[in-house]
Order: C-alpha cells, then structure tokens, then sequence
C-alpha cells in the first residue's frame, strides 16, 4: 500500500504554516497605526531628542529618517556609531511594538548588534528600514538597513525583541 505524504500526521504538523505567521501578501501589524500617532507616542523621548521622524509603514517594513548633526555625529564630524545603534533600535522596538496586541503584550530589547559599513558625514541624514527576520510569540529578530541620502549602505543592525505580558494596570 502506498502512503500518501498527506495522510501522515507528522507530515501535516510540519508543513503546516503556525498561525502566528502570516502571510507574505498580507501586513504583519496587529492593527492600524498612522505616522502621527507614532509621533506623538516618541514626543519627549530619545528619539524625539535625536531628531528621529518615522516616514513610511510598508506592508512589512518601517521606514524613519535621523539627521546627522550636533545631537548624532561625534567630534571628527560623522554620525556616531551610538546614534546608529539607537536609530536602529528605535525603528526595530517601534515595529515590534506594532506587531502585537498591545493591550496585552510589550515589547523590549534583548540584544543588539551594529556594523558600520560607511561613514554618514554632518551635515546630512540617514534613512532606516526595520524589516523582521522572525515573529515569534516570545521573541522577534528584526535587521534595519541604514543607509545614506545616495541610499548606500551605512550600517546593519540586527535587533532581538523579547515580547512579554504587559504589566497590570495600577489603580
């Protein structure tokens, strides 16, 4: 008798897609959010203070700009690898945040890593784009792309996101 690969439950469970993965065509945000709500939620933070704007929400990617200038480039005149490493966790933690029910998820840092590939030089300004590599339920792993106003490569960051309950309402 012959087994036919799909009467197999092993088989079945492992091709099966998990249902916290969607689709390629379909967005990964939980819900709809516009640049301005995401503004006025950044206003009085570090990216508020480094000049960070968020530019485009893509159907899978988030997409910001940071100027280099007093607040980002370090004393020889180019942006400083900290202001990179903040712009990118900032676009990463910010499109996590999106991709989950924040009424009963946050999302934090775990780890980042940064390669500077080139030097953005002031006065001027960078262009990030936060893509996933995994959304998980308890973790996320996202790349973000920063690259100069000739869209050369800057720097790659690699950002992992831990996501966990949100705290309890105080009363």
């Amino acid at each position: 008798m012959q087994k036919v690969a799909g009467s197999n439950p092993v088989f079945r469970s492992i091709m099966r897609k998990p249902t916290s993965q969607k689709s390629a065509a379909a967005p990964i945000w939980f819900d709809a959010l516009d640049l301005d709500a995401l503004a006025a939620m950044t206003e009085g933070t570090l990216a508020s203070h480094l000049g960070i704007r968020f530019t485009e929400i893509g159907p899978d990617f988030l997409r910001g700009v940071m100027p280099v200038d007093e607040r980002t480039m370090q004393p020889r005149g180019i942006m400083h690898g900290g202001a990179s490493a903040a712009f990118a966790e900032t676009l990463g933690s910010v499109a996590a945040w999106l991709c989950v029910d924040r009424s009963r998820k946050r999302c934090l840092g775990l780890d980042i890593s940064v390669n500077h590939i080139r030097q953005a030089p002031a006065p001027g300004e960078v262009t990030g784009t936060a893509r996933p590599l995994h959304i998980g339920r308890s973790t996320h792993v996202w790349e973000i792309r920063i690259e100069n106003a000739a869209g050369a490569l800057v720097g790659v960051s690699r950002l992992t996101i831990i996501v966990l309950a949100a705290p309890e309402p105080r009363s």
